[in-house]
């Protein structure tokens, strides 16, 4: 009879927090910066260089700790991990380990079962390494120390996770919280979220967990999933073949499709962990977790909720719009300016997406204006411009944040509302189409819209379409 097996999967996900400064020094953290652009001698690891703790970076890991439904420890500390690597300057990392700032919460995915409670074990402070470039071309490795001292948050999960497609749920579920929170952006492929992931297989029905392995910098979805989809084969092709698993870390190489040995796994002791002396410990007092929780936002459960009782909009609809947060401030800020949620909810579902798609963009990275939105809806509902050009105007304002007025006022693009010049270029396409008209008079309906296309040509799309329909239909 055929084993049959279980995948069991735990995550540490490491997010970089949205500060504007580096968790222990002043330098900035935006991404982009030439090479070691970013440095001073607290983040380069010089000696007698001392950290002091960004508060902004206490503050959005309790932030998601609340959101994830954590206990936050009252009284926390750092801890120094040692390693010696060429992208850690110190040869030791700030990190946290005996008192991490966050432990035991969970967030909630849609599993084929339902409900799903995804357990997290704890959410640790620490600060990111630098980063090595492999020049092949030279057969060099350059180091860059911009993300040195980036602070971090990571996240812990139990292995509660049974499948890739439950990983995704609960990575999306995570990213969206934190996006919701302005801790991060959470783009996986500048590297601001990215997922470890621990893996074994064992017997179903099993009680006992198998050994594991851990693959590293995941950070993209597709990745993180045809990896746990190789590394689940292999595993179970060893166990089948009599061989034991080995616990080490892994490097998934997405191009081929396979992974490969890095390291034999470590586990704390090989850190030589001990409580960081240059950082004093730090107490969070009632009232500062107070003006935390306060600040904490309308999430997407209670947005979807509020968006059906206030604006009475389709579940379709809500699901889409409160999938990021900067698209549902802009559906509620645009919709209170022009008062047609329904309206601005279609161009955000239809043109925005698409766009979006097109361009490969996060929903967080729209430039346009509700403003400008909603200058657009009124220009359309007063048949101003017609639906091709408004689409027209659309697509410059996506990228441009152009006020679609000042635009169509100066490109010439207000339909004609003039009948008199209307029925002249059409009364030219009847005569220049013969055919067609004789097709349309012997009962042929879509031979119409051929001569209403060469109308709206020739009015270079300043017409309007149901306009230019009913004048044909009158004059032949």
């Amino acid at each position: 009879m055929e084993k049959s097996y279980e995948t069991v999967i735990g995550l540490e996900v490491h997010v970089e927090l949205a500060t504007k400064t580096k968790i222990f020094c002043g330098c900035s953290t935006a991404f982009g910066a030439e090479p070691n652009a970013h440095t001073c001698p607290v983040c380069t690891g010089m000696p007698g260089s001392l950290p002091v703790l960004n508060r902004q970076v206490l503050e959005y890991a309790a932030a998601v700790g609340l959101a994830t439904n954590c206990e936050i420890t009252r009284e926390t500390k750092f801890d120094r991990k040692n390693y010696f690597y060429p992208d850690n300057p110190q040869n030791y990392q700030i990190s946290q380990l005996y008192l991490p700032i966050c432990r035991n919460g969970y967030v909630e995915i849609e599993a084929e079962e339902g409900h799903k409670k995804i357990g997290i074990h704890e959410i640790h402070m620490e600060e990111d390494a630098g980063k090595l470039i492999h020049d092949e071309w030279q057969d060099c490795t350059l180091v860059d120390y911009n993300r040195s001292g980036v602070p971090l948050i990571e996240i812990v999960s139990e292995p509660d996770m049974r499948s890739a497609e439950e990983v995704i749920a609960y990575l999306e579920k995570l990213r969206m919280l934190i996006q919701y929170l302005g801790a991060s952006d959470c783009k996986l492929q500048e590297g601001s979220m990215r997922a470890d992931v621990n893996l074994s297989v064992r017997e179903a029905g099993s009680g006992k967990l198998g050994t594991r392995t851990e693959m590293k910098n995941l950070n993209s979805f597709r990745a993180i999933t045809n990896a746990i989809e190789g590394e689940r084969e292999r595993q179970i092709a060893l166990l089948e073949a009599g061989e034991n698993v080995i616990q080490e870390t892994r490097r998934w190489d997405d191009t081929k499709g396979e992974s490969y040995a890095m390291r034999s796994k470590e586990d704390a002791q090989d850190y030589r962990y001990f409580p960081e002396p240059d950082l004093t410990p730090i107490v969070i007092s009632d009232e500062m977790l107070a003006r935390i929780r306060a600040g904490q936002p309308e999430f997407r459960e209670e947005k979807m909720e509020r968006y059906r009782k206030e604006y009475g909009l389709p579940d379709y609809d809500i699901d889409i719009l409160t999938q990021s947060r900067h698209m549902a401030e802009l559906f509620e800020q645009t919709s209170a300016i022009c008062g047609q949620p329904k309206k601005v909810s279609n161009w955000l579902m239809v043109q925005t997406m698409q766009l979006l798609k097109e361009k490969a963009m996060d929903a967080e990275d729209i430039c346009f204006s509700p403003e400008h939105l909603a200058k657009l809806i009124a220009l359309t509902d007063a048949k101003a411009i017609n639906s091709s050009v408004a689409k027209e105007v659309f697509e410059v304002m996506f990228t441009s944040d152009i006020d679609p007025e000042q635009y169509v006022e100066e490109k010439g693009l207000k339909t004609t509302n003039d009948a008199g010049e209307l029925k002249k270029v059409i009364e030219e396409v009847i005569a220049a189409n013969p055919q067609s008209v004789c097709d349309y008079r012997n009962g042929k309906e879509k031979a119409i819209g051929f001569l209403v296309g060469q109308t709206m040509k020739a009015m270079k799309g300043k017409a309007d379409p149901a306009a230019v329909n009913a004048m044909l239909k009158e004059l032949l």
